[in-house]
């Protein structure tokens, strides 16, 4: 591109000349070359990378720092050809040629993509793309033309070559827009109604195949089938479909009587593939179940894939059909082969054959669209009668390969636990797994009738129940049988442990039986059949037993070890009691703590909490039985009652264990108390004892008041500064007629008790009243004793009734104890005011043997203690002469 200068003559360069300025542009300009023109840039445009027609801008080259940007320049181009037509061309018309050149073009591109492994979009090459354009410019073809020449030509070859069916939609729709029937001559119309038919026929005969065709191995398959539903959908909606092809019935119905059609196909197909070589019912079993899983296989496809794209293109439910057109034809034939098998024994290769089937066709019958989707009933309704012989066999192989899996699991069990969380060994796993593969088989059979699913209820829970007993047998024996061998007692004690955590984890399996067997589901279905209870008396009642039977094992092995530590516990404790004076029951004990710590460590380790617990009981109830027994043998012996108490409060704490071990409500049983006071007895002097005896007493008179005896009234007060105890006498009454003449001469003994604790002081008696039953003695007596002696535990005033006998011994009327403490004196003002009058209830001693006496009386070496003992057992024989009379 140039700048044009024109030549102008040196008069008219004169004539514009105004100044020097001007003079000297008129000689520079004369130097130049007469009429040369100014350069503004150039295009460059190579031929090979022009299309048919180009309409753009281009820039101007080229660029210098003086002129960078030299502007644009725009240009149109068009590849017009000119050349004459072949003979080939001239003898047929422009549309068939450019249908035949469309043919060979789509061909070449389809072949070249799949010769690279790429598949074709649909799209021509640039180059195709402009042969094409220039032939229809050249023939003048219309648009409506072109694309039914494209319609043809894609049509035809998709039934030949591999390529997208959606390449068929843009034709499709073109010819839909601009259909007039008038367009097109008689041949043109015959040939695409005969395109019309064709592809139809060949979309339908796909879709008769279209599991093998369109493989859900293949991902894009659900697409490809998608497309070609909407080709055919859009096809068979056309103006021009609807006028060339009028008797053509609907699309749904001929795509779903070809979808029947094709699934019977199917299932012919699978069945020969699945024929077995060699002819035998086991054989053919086999086959069948195969062929059932098969069908299974294929209708979760179309019931997660292919209906969906049948559902939302052609309002077709392609699940429902192909699953009634497959019960029946897979009913005919298993009730064909069961029917063969009934006449002959099941053998458990057969029944296990036979057993998959069923479960199969449970699985089969699961997929079932509803009632609302068919009419009547299926074939398959009631398949379960069909396989009704069967069942003893089915109950039978679960039984025997279970209990081949319990026997092999004990066999190659070592008895150590698994770990330090899980106690139990590796045969109770296997035997959790065993069980749960039972209710796994319980669940896959299901029968449908109530009555007789009841019955192989029973038979399960009879069958797991009966495995239960007999693990616990085999077990047993295998750890006799591996501690046989054992020089190391407590390696046997362990794997005794592990035996009972195993008998524990199995009570814990068994009782989930009836959420693994759903019991409560199973009472449901069979309400209206069974009678009430039966349920409940059968399943529960087994249940409950069985239950039962391995809490008696359990117990039984914790029993076990208890005794392996039994005799520990009594060798240390007889130790204990026949040690030297010398040893202080503090070090006594250590050698029995150190036992029972290392055992009990080492089993609970080993030992599930509850079953630990449960040892700790035992063994706690026999060491308080062995304490008892030494405390029985020992009552003589303080030294050796003050070791045993020191064991007992040392063994509390062991076997309570910071909380890990027994409660205190465990801990503290009757035994425990019993032996606990015992104990304190043994250990306390013979002075404790007697301060004890009347302590006992005097709370014995409070808990049992009563005036059937007689009462007696008295003041007593203490005057701190005079250290006098003062003791009014007042009165008796009601006493019980001891002579022959209904009446009594009573007075009243007084004495400070214990004596131990008052020595210096002799006992007082007041006047002796004849045949009197309620004297009034009105008597003074003064006590000079210091305060200390009268506030200890056990202190008191002892008023001893007697009727007074002038031949004979007195007789015994009855005794009351006044507890010092109480005294106004020595609990209040030092002075007390006015005394008040205390009545007391007058007592027998004690008939039956009191302990503390009983314990007085074994220490023969104690002259206190025995003239105690002597005195009492003198006053309780004179109790036991006189009974109350009858209403006293």
């Amino acid at each position: 591109m140039w700048d044009m200068d024109t030549v102008e003559s040196v008069r008219q360069k004169l004539g514009e000349l105004t100044d020097l300025h001007g003079l000297r542009r008129i000689f520079k300009e004369a130097r130049k070359d007469k009429g040369q023109d100014d350069f503004l840039g150039n295009v460059v445009v190579r031929l090979q990378d022009l299309r048919c027609r180009e309409d753009q801008w281009y820039p101007l080259e080229p660029c210098t720092e003086t002129y960078p940007d030299r502007g644009q320049c725009h240009l149109q181009f068009q590849l017009i050809h000119k050349r004459r037509a072949p003979a080939a061309s001239r003898s047929q018309p422009s549309y068939t040629v450019h249908l035949h050149l469309l043919q060979q073009l789509v061909s070449h591109e389809v072949t070249r993509h799949q010769a690279g492994s790429t598949s074709w979009d649909g799209s021509l090459s640039p180059q195709a793309a402009t042969i094409l354009f220039l032939h229809a410019t050249q023939k003048d073809l219309s648009d409506f033309h072109q694309s039914l020449a494209q319609w043809l030509a894609y049509s035809r070859l998709y039934q030949s070559l591999e390529f997208p069916s959606s390449c068929l939609l843009h034709p499709i729709t073109s010819i839909e827009y601009q259909w007039i029937q008038g367009r097109l001559k008689g041949e043109q119309l015959d040939e695409l109604t005969a395109s019309f038919g064709k592809l139809l026929a060949y979309g339908l005969s796909l879709l008769r195949q279209f599991r093998s065709v369109f493989p859900l191995s293949v991902p894009d398959s659900p697409a490809r089938l998608q497309s070609l539903l909407r080709v055919l959908v859009q096809m068979c909606k056309m103006k021009a479909f609807g006028e060339l092809c009028p008797d053509s019935p609907p699309l749904p119905r001929l795509v779903t009587e070809t979808l029947r059609t094709g699934t019977v196909q199917w299932f012919h197909l699978k069945q020969q593939h699945h024929q077995p070589m060699v002819q035998g019912m086991l054989e053919a079993g086999r086959a069948l179940l195969s062929l059932v899983q098969d069908i299974i296989g294929d209708l979760h496809q179309c019931q997660h894939t292919w209906n969906k794209i049948f559902q939302n293109t052609l309002k077709i439910d392609l699940f429902s059909m192909a699953f009634l057109e497959l019960q029946w034809l897979v009913a005919k034939r298993v009730q064909d082969h069961t029917a063969a098998v009934a006449g002959s024994p099941v053998s458990p290769e057969m029944g296990e054959s036979l057993f998959q089937l069923y479960v199969s066709l449970k699985q089969l019958c699961q997929l079932d669209p509803g009632p609302a989707e068919r009419d009547g009933v299926l074939a398959l309704d009631g398949f379960h009668r069909w396989f009704q012989p069967a069942v003893p066999s089915w109950l039978q192989k679960t039984y025997s390969v279970a209990l081949a899996r319990v026997q092999r699991a004990v066999q190659m069990d070592e008895l150590v636990p698994l770990n330090e969380l899980t106690k139990h060994s590796t045969s109770a796993v296997d035997l959790s797994t065993c069980f749960a593969q039972i209710s796994h088989t319980a669940r896959q059979l299901d029968w449908p009738d109530p009555e007789e699913a009841f019955m192989i209820t029973v038979k399960f829970v009879e069958d797991t129940c009966r495995l239960a007993l007999v693990y616990c047998s085999l077990i047993k024996a295998r750890a006799r049988e591996l501690s046989a061998g054992q020089k190391d007692q407590g390696q046997a004690a362990n794997m005794l442990c592990v035996v009972v955590n195993d008998m524990e984890q199995l009570r814990l399996v068994i009782g989930k039986l009836p959420t693994q067997l759903a019991w409560e589901a199973l009472e449901q279905r069979v309400g209206a059949v069974l009678e009430q209870g039966q349920l409940q008396h059968t399943l529960h009642a087994q249940l409950q037993g069985t239950l039962a039977g391995l809490g008696h094992e359990i117990r039984t092995g914790v029993r076990t070890l208890a005794k392996q530590l039994e005799v520990g516990i009594a060798k240390h404790i007889q130790k204990l009691v026949g040690l030297k004076e010398s040893v202080l029951p503090e070090d006594a004990i250590l050698p029995l703590m150190r036992f029972l710590e290392v055992k009990l460590c080492y089993l609970n380790t080993n030992l599930v909490q509850e079953n630990f617990s449960s040892l700790l009981t035992l063994l706690w109830t026999y060491t308080l039985t062995v304490l008892m027994e030494g405390a029985a043998s020992q009552r003589s012996c303080p030294l050796a009652s003050s070791r045993l108490k020191t064991a007992l409060q040392n063994l509390e704490i062991c076997f309570y264990a910071e909380g890990c071990g027994l409660p205190p409500a465990a801990l503290h049983t009757d035994t425990f108390q019993a032996l606990q006071r015992d104990l304190e007895l043994q250990a306390a002097s013979s002075r404790e004892l007697i301060q004890k005896y009347f302590c006992n007493r005097i709370q014995q008179q409070v808990e049992t008041a009563s005036e059937e005896l007689g009462a007696i009234t008295v003041k007593a007060s203490y005057r701190t500064s005079e250290q006098k105890l003062r003791v009014e006498l007042l009165s008796a009454s009601s006493l019980l007629p001891l002579d022959s003449n209904g009446s009594s001469d009573p007075f009243v003994q007084l004495t400070l008790e214990p004596r131990h604790e008052f020595p210096e002081l002799a006992p007082r008696e007041t006047q002796k009243h004849k045949k009197d039953l309620h004297p009034l003695f009105d008597e003074t007596f003064e006590f000079l004793v210091p305060a200390e002696p009268c506030q200890r535990d056990g202190a008191c005033l002892l008023l001893t009734v007697l009727d007074h006998d002038t031949l004979g011994a007195d007789d015994l009327e009855g005794e009351a104890f006044l507890p010092l403490r109480s005294v106004p004196g020595l609990t209040g003002p030092e002075e007390p005011g006015e005394v008040p009058q205390t009545r007391l209830p007058l007592t027998y001693p004690a008939l039956n043997g009191d302990p503390i006496l009983q314990l007085l009386e074994s220490r023969k070496g104690d002259r206190e203690a025995q003239v105690f003992v002597r005195l009492r057992r003198q006053r309780a024989k004179q109790a036991s002469q006189h009974a109350p009379r009858p209403g006293r």
